[in-house]
């Protein structure tokens, strides 16, 4: 995969990584910029910056677009600008950052020397429903919709260049991921991102620049996924298991995910 900048939007950057297929996105106004995401680790964080830095040379605020490592744990090398995210992500980072970073590092052996290094640095400027950033001029959206891939989700509208970041809400090159999910409630958060925002840009947080019929697609696959989600819940899953439009491993999680939901 080649780690460049590609340009979706007027000064508008997307650049995918080899490292979980994770895009993080730099918007560019006039004597500042914001990134949104900051990686795995502080060593992919100084490659970032050094990326970044062949774009502009101007500040940053940064943007978290949820609680999850490969998205935040780059924070440390961006500190002393403003981090931006939703209010529980920040509490949650606050609280299990560095019960996620040990899981991590038993996960990844291979990068224990890496992640050993990374400081968790939660979000210092947070919101809960919207905000709306300066950034040089430009005005940079930031809403959260409701309950979906976390519990924090942030979405990033640039509508002067016609581009939304979605974050994992949408899913490109493999299925949306279930582990700490809401499975019924994600089809309704997806639907109302779609519904305000009409761009044909659609950038997710892993995976290649999508664009409408994309998302809405996806966006149907996940209400099929909670319907059946809630008729298993009924009736047992017997042949269900099989309707889900996501490989039987990702079918079970969204399914544990989901009876949670209808069990709480």
């Amino acid at each position: 995969m080649n780690e460049q900048w590609r340009e979706v939007g007027d000064r508008v950057y997307v650049r995918r990584h080899q490292s979980f297929d994770m895009n993080v996105g730099l918007i560019v106004g006039d004597g500042h910029c914001l990134v949104l995401d900051t990686r795995t680790s502080h060593r992919e964080a100084a490659d970032l910056i050094e990326a970044i830095r062949k774009i502009t040379a101007y500040p940053w605020t940064v943007v978290n677009s949820h609680s999850h490592f490969d998205h935040y744990f780059g924070n440390a090398l961006f500190r002393g600008a403003e981090i931006w995210a939703h209010s529980r992500c920040a509490e949650e980072i606050d609280q299990f950052g560095e019960e996620q970073l040990a899981n991590v590092i038993k996960s990844l052996p291979e990068r224990r020397e890496e992640l050993e290094e990374v400081t968790i640095v939660p979000p210092d400027h947070t919101f809960t429903t919207a905000a709306s950033l300066d950034i040089g001029g430009r005005i940079v959206h930031l809403r959260h919709f409701g309950l979906g891939h976390s519990s924090n989700d942030v979405v990033v509208h640039v509508p002067d260049a016609g581009v939304v970041f979605a974050g994992d809400l949408v899913e490109e090159g493999a299925p949306p991921a279930f582990s700490d999910s809401y499975p019924l409630d994600w089809p309704a958060t997806t639907a109302a991102m779609l519904a305000e925002m009409p761009e044909q840009v659609i950038v997710p947080g892993h995976g290649a620049v999508v664009d409408r019929a994309f998302a809405l697609a996806q966006q149907a696959e996940l209400t099929l996924v909670a319907d059946l989600a809630k008729q298993a819940h009924v009736e047992g899953l017997r042949d269900l298991i099989k309707r889900f439009p996501y490989p039987e491993d990702v079918a079970r999680q969204a399914i544990d995910r989901a009876f949670l939901q209808l069990d709480a």
